[in-house]
């Protein structure tokens, strides 16, 4: 199973310098943990020490927020694109 990562520019130094990476996973979780084994370091910025998403954060699986989803359970499929975004705050 190929899941297509975009990790934003702050979280390349994990990834070489790459955008765009090719993961597996069949729900997030296990796509957090497959990011890890190929970027060490990368889930701690991802995640809290009790392993949730930090609040900054937003994960978007093919445009849908999952946090309007099933969480780190939403179900991941063949081709799905997950986009990690921080969120951006001001005035």
């Amino acid at each position: 199973m190929s899941i297509k990562v975009l990790v934003p520019t702050p979280l390349q130094k994990f990834t070489n310098n790459q955008a765009t990476l090719e993961c597996s996973g069949s729900n997030i979780a296990q796509l957090l943990d497959s990011l890890e084994k190929s970027c060490p370091g990368i889930k701690s910025s991802l995640c809290d020490d009790k392993g949730q998403l930090r609040r900054f954060l937003n994960l978007y699986v093919n445009d849908e927020d999952i946090r309007f989803l099933e969480g780190t359970d939403t179900p991941l499929k063949d081709g799905d694109q997950v986009s990690i975004v921080p969120a951006v705050a001001g005035g």
